[in-house]
């Protein structure tokens, strides 16, 4: 990310920490699927030195930890707040851009959920972490597709992240260092009771952080409007989400 759109990003998630844990269900569930997804493929009970990039409040740190026995942790975020999270689990904290901080040598586990969409370039992000790992070690990420809130895309918002990727650009990425294990993705669709209570969702997780100009009371109305008339369902006003997931093993 650039310097502006990183510190933009950053300042939203600092406001939204005390209200993502429970505010980012489907963030939640994909945590756990990762984890799932990890246990199925194989992955050992034990690994010596594990990095999570964008730990946010902990729904995949927690999983982590309590399903494989974890050495060296380290985790990683671009919010400040999140040192908590690295308290809570007697973990190593990492501040900052997760494309310039220093990473650990060679660890046996990169992890990360819901994150990697908010890069400019997803794809070079992980072929970095395919040659970080130390041989035999573990890739398990998640980001979102290009169906990734279409319905705000649809009203022309700018809530879109720039690294909305496909499974198969996940795999292609680091196919030549990793073996694939595992990927997939899902769309889900969340209800709301109006097009203002999608803003209040976008607001309480983080993720309006690229919007670059406030609302006026005629941009409000103009994006209720349009919202209501278009993604109106007998549930209420839909929301799409579009995780997408690898889960791979360094050769050697």
């Amino acid at each position: 990310m650039n310097t502006q759109s990183t510190a933009r990003v950053q300042r939203s998630f600092s406001r939204s920490f005390g209200t993502y844990h429970e505010s980012a269900g489907q963030q939640a569930r994909i945590a756990g699927h990762l984890v799932q997804e990890l246990r199925n493929s194989g992955a050992p009970k034990q690994f010596s030195s594990a990095l999570e990039f964008g730990c946010g409040t902990g729904h995949l740190t927690h999983q982590l930890c309590t399903a494989f026995e974890l050495g060296a942790l380290t985790i990683n975020d671009l919010s400040p707040e999140a040192h908590q999270t690295a308290t809570d689990v007697g973990a190593n904290f990492l501040c900052g851009d997760a494309e310039t901080v220093d990473w650990p040598d060679q660890p046996d586990l990169v992890a990360s959920a819901s994150m990697i969409q908010w890069l400019p370039d997803p794809t070079a992000f992980l072929r970095r972490i395919a040659s970080a790992l130390a041989p035999g070690g573990w890739l398990v990420v998640s980001g979102f597709g290009p169906e990734q809130y279409r319905e705000l895309v649809q009203i022309g918002t700018a809530a879109k992240a720039p690294g909305l990727r496909q499974p198969a650009d996940l795999a292609a990425a680091v196919q030549g260092d990793l073996e694939i294990m595992s990927t997939g993705e899902s769309l889900r669709q969340m209800h709301f009771a109006s097009p203002r209570k999608v803003l209040e969702h976008l607001r309480q997780t983080g993720v309006n952080g690229r919007a670059q100009r406030p609302w006026t009371r005629s941009t409000l109305a103009r994006f209720t409007d349009e919202y209501a008339q278009q993604f109106t369902t007998e549930a209420g006003v839909s929301l799409t989400y579009h995780p997408t997931w690898i889960i791979a093993r360094k050769r050697g």
